[in-house]
This record gives C-alpha cells, sequence and structure tokens, in this order.
C-alpha cells in the first residue's frame, strides 16, 4: 500500500473487494477526522481509492495515517485473496517449506474493538474473533498446519482426543485432504452440535468412558502402535499454525498488546500465542510482548490449584480438562510475560458471556468468555 500525503489529502492503493471502504471510513472516524469525498479510480490491481477529508489538525492525518500502514498486512487492504495462514505466514512456521497447504481459508480473522469492555477500563479493548474460522474456533490454524503436515509425511489417518471443537476440525480438514480422521471423545461429556460437525464430515468416533485427559492417553497410544498421526496440541506443528493468531493481531494493532486474556483448557493456545509474539518482537515487527493471563473454570483449573484435576466439571465444556497436556509450556509463557492464571466461576462465565452478546454483539460458546470474563474479574478486584 502506498499513501501521497498532502495537507487535506490521502492517496490509498488497495484492494478491489467489498468491505475496504468501511475499514479505511473506520481509521479516519476513530482519529477525528471528517471525510468530504471518496472517490475510486482504476480497477483491479490498480486500484485507487481517493479519501478527501475536511481541514483536520496534522497530528490526526498522521495518526490516521500511521492507522492504514498498520492495516496493510490484512487481507481487506491487500490486493491478494487471504490464501490460509500456512501461506501468508510459510517462511515464519517452522514446518517443511515444501509442505502443500491443506487449507479452508483459516485465519484473518476480525479484531473487533469493545466499546463496552474500552469504556469499562479506560484503556483500548479488542476481541479477536475466532470463530469465524471455517469450523468456528482457532483449532483451524492449527489444524491446517497439522494435517498438511501428516499428508506432507505419508499420513492416510489422524487421531484426536476432544472436547468437541478439535473433532469438528480435524474431521474437516482430514476431509480435505482426502485421509480418515478417527476421534476419541468423552462420553456425555460433548455438546451434540460439535459431534455432528465431526460425523458430517466422516469421522470415526469412539465414546471412552472417561473424561478428555484418558482419551488424550488413549490417542497417544493408538499413534504409538498403528501408522496414524496425532493432531491434538501435544504435536508442536499445532502449535506453529496457532501462534498465526498473534501475528495478526500485530499487524492489526501496529504493536502487540499490552495485556493478553484468554480461557485455558488444554493450555495450547495460550503457549501459541505467547509463541507468537515472542518470534514477532525478535524478528522486529514488535517493540514488546504481551502480559498473558489466562483463565479457568474453577471445576477444571489445574493451572490454578498446581495439580491435575481427576474429574474436572464446568458448562464451559470446551476447558474442561484436568491435566493440560502443554501444562509446562503454559506456565513458561505465564512467568515470562509477567501473565498468571485465575479461576472463575460457572456463573461469571455465562455473565460474560451474555453481556458479550449483549453489549459488543459478539456471541460466544462459554469457554470463549472465560477471558472476558476474567477482565471482568479483575475490575472488580482493582487488578487491571
Amino acid at each position: 500500500m502506498g499513501e501521497t500525503v498532502t495537507r487535506y489529502h490521502v492517496s490509498l492503493d488497495v484492494a478491489d473487494k467489498a468491505g475496504v471502504l468501511a475499514a479505511v471510513a473506520t481509521a479516519f472516524s476513530e482519529h477525528g477526522v471528517s471525510i468530504k469525498a471518496v472517490r475510486q479510480e482504476g480497477r483491479g490491481e490498480d486500484a485507487q481509492l481517493v479519501v478527501v477529508s475536511h481541514e483536520a489538525p496534522d497530528a490526526a492525518l498522521a495518526a490516521t495515517v500511521q492507522h492504514l500502514r498498520e492495516m496493510e498486512r490484512s487481507s481487506l487492504m491487500t490486493t491478494s485473496q487471504w490464501r490460509g495462514v500456512i501461506e501468508e505466514y510459510r517462511t515464519l512456521l517452522d514446518i517443511p517449506q515444501d509442505t502443500p497447504a491443506v487449507t479452508l481459508g483459516e485465519g484473518g480473522t476480525p479484531l473487533v474493538h469493545s466499546e463496552w469492555l474500552s469504556g469499562a477500563t479506560k484503556g483500548e479493548v479488542w476481541l479477536k474473533v475466532e470463530g469465524q474460522n471455517p469450523t468456528g474456533s482457532f483449532k483451524d490454524r492449527g489444524m491446517t498446519a497439522a494435517i498438511s503436515v501428516a499428508v506432507h509425511e505419508g499420513a492416510k489417518a489422524v487421531v484426536c482426543a476432544s472436547t468437541g471443537n478439535t473433532s469438528a476440525s480435524m474431521a474437516a480438514y482430514a476431509a480435505k485432504a482426502g485421509i480418515t480422521p478417527v476421534v476419541l471423545v468423552p462420553n456425555g461429556k460433548i455438546s451434540a452440535a460439535k459431534m455432528a460437525q465431526a460425523l458430517v464430515h466422516g469421522a470415526e468416533v469412539v465414546k471412552v468412558r472417561g473424561n478428555f485427559d484418558d482419551c488424550l492417553k488413549l490417542s497417544r497410544a493408538l499413534a504409538d502402535s498403528y501408522p496414524v498421526a496425532l493432531v491434538n496440541s501435544v504435536n508442536p506443528v499445532r502449535l506453529e499454525g496457532q501462534k498465526t493468531a498473534a501475528f495478526e493481531v500485530v499487524d492489526r494493532l501496529g504493536d502487540a498488546p499490552d495485556y493478553h486474556l484468554m480461557p485455558i483448557g488444554n493450555a495450547g493456545n495460550l503457549s501459541a500465542y505467547w509463541l507468537g509474539y515472542e518470534q514477532y518482537a525478535a524478528a522486529g515487527h514488535a517493540t514488546r510482548t504481551p502480559v498473558m493471563r489466562a483463565f479457568q473454570a474453577e471445576g477444571a483449573a489445574p493451572l490454578v490449584l498446581g495439580h491435575p484435576v481427576e474429574h474436572p466439571e464446568t458448562k464451559a465444556t470446551a476447558i474442561r480438562i484436568g491435566n493440560p497436556a502443554s501444562w509446562q509450556l503454559a506456565e513458561a509463557a505465564a512467568a515470562k510475560s509477567g501473565g498468571r492464571f485465575r479461576a472463575l466461576s460457572d456463573e461469571q462465565i455465562l455473565s460474560a458471556q451474555a453481556q458479550l452478546a449483549r453489549n459488543d454483539g459478539v456471541f460466544v460458546e462459554p469457554a470463549s468468555a472465560a477471558g472476558v470474563a476474567g477482565l471482568l474479574a479483575d475490575l472488580e478486584l482493582g487488578e487491571t
């Protein structure tokens, strides 16, 4: 993207597709710059959007231009279509560089500004809406990487243990790749909707008498004994894909946030975000790394308690895990970043889910609301 700045004009080279005008207008309005006129010159790769503002302070125009620069790498502002996280960030991923991508177009998800939480904190709060990934969760970022590498290495089948989201994601990407997905789920502990996703994609579903941790042990044993690739987050390739969400946050904001709050179940996503933030800072794309704060449900809070929970229970089923596979990585991320873990009641989580939907128009499953619930709990305790 190039820009020519005069006292009242900014000329932008942008993608010729829906949503660009709204994104540009938002950038101007956020810095108090009033738009007088807009016109497009050219089409396709030669498209140029000319925005003419009313008179504005130099500082406001400079801030607007900086905002637009920060949007440069987003799929909305570039002329090429989003290609999925492997092709967008291939050289930054620790995978064989000749791995063909098995992709459903994952990544490039919105970073939505929360006026409600920004007002409550007197800061700037953004929501990374990962529910807009192809199967509805962040797991797709890691699964495109895990399935792609598995196929590249000759796998004909993949296996995972799941509380729901992982099974849906694995089954979809396995279907895309033309290989067999096998899912182990705790009997009676997975929602019908998430089970339906896995089944409709052709997964072989095995119901286990036990919890998620029992399913993971069996999945590991299957992968050790048969030519089946394990694609849970104990597979480091999963984290390579999931760390791209941190890249996107920095690309959108222009730097890493001061704090990153999130739910934690099997602990892979916290580890992946921290990996991404550290890598981007080391490469000079960010000037800092955020403090990582993660939240568990009270009935499934091994990281808070400091020991495994034999029978985890919570209505936030996606984080109903008593012995996280990425425990050590998560503890290291929290320690390095100056962060911490906290337990929340189901009532706090469900309340945050409802408030998020009513105040910001963002509807998520209960587990995904744990980060917002944690922020509200921190506010109550005066710890923000």
